[in-house]
Parts: structure tokens; sequence; C-alpha cells
């Protein structure tokens, strides 16, 4: 990925992010979030993911419902990759295809906000099921 299309990106994110309610930012006070380009090699495969998988997101820690005062858990962290998200939206470069636009800083944004919520659901013990109920999976 280029330092362009990275800064592109985390311009767009910081788009996003200046969007989300107050709730939403005190809860990335509690579940930093960090972004990267694509998932190591080595974390699709702890996954079981294959390694031409577009991962968008992950949520790393224990939800909220599943914390106790007999298992403290270390701060979740929500990291989102850039090459996934920018695939799954179909690319910077808007085309139309049948009448449809797809791809285009629009569907990036759109994406990343998807992306997001997704990951903060998780934090708060939503699973896929909940999520794809709620339009975020």
């Amino acid at each position: 990925m280029s330092p362009d299309e990275r800064e592109r990106f985390d311009r767009v994110l910081e788009s996003v992010l200046e969007t989300l309610p107050d709730e939403l930012h005190r809860l990335l006070d509690e579940a930093p979030l960090v972004v990267e380009d694509a998932p190591s090699a080595e974390l699709l495969r702890a996954m079981g993911l294959p390694e031409a998988d577009d991962l968008c997101g992950l949520h790393e820690g224990l939800s909220r419902t599943e914390r106790s005062v007999e298992h403290p858990a270390l701060p979740d962290v929500i990291t989102l990759f850039r090459r996934g998200i920018i695939d799954l939206a179909g690319g910077w470069d808007p085309v139309v295809s049948e009448g449809e636009t797809i791809g285009g800083e629009a569907a990036v944004r759109d994406e990343i906000l998807i992306t997001l919520l997704h990951e903060i659901g998780h934090h708060f013990g939503l699973d896929e099921d909940d999520l794809e109920r709620l339009g975020y999976a």
C-alpha cells in the first residue's frame, strides 16, 4: 500500500470518527483503535482464515458481557485493516456496472463506518448473527 493511499484512508477514517457520538468516542478510550494495512499471515492462520482473506477489522479482548472479577482482562483493541476495507468497498475509483456505482471514496467511507461499528458491537458482546441482523456484517 502506498503512503498516499494510506494517508487518504486515514483522512477518510478521521472524517468518519468526527461523525461518531461522544459515547462511542469514550468507548474508543477503553478499546483503542489501531489501523494496519493488512493482517499478518500469522494472524490469519491463527484465526483459521486463508491468507488471501480480506479481513476488514478485528476486536481483540473480552467483550463487556464476558468480563468478571474472577477473570480480569487486558484492555481491548479494535483493529481496522485498510486493504480489506478498500477491497470490500470496491476500491478508490468508482466503476459503474449495470447502472450501479461500485467503489469510490463514499463506498470506502461507508465500509469504514460499518467495520468500526461491527467491531464495537463485538466489544459489547454482539455475535456475528446479532451484527448481521443490525446490518453491520
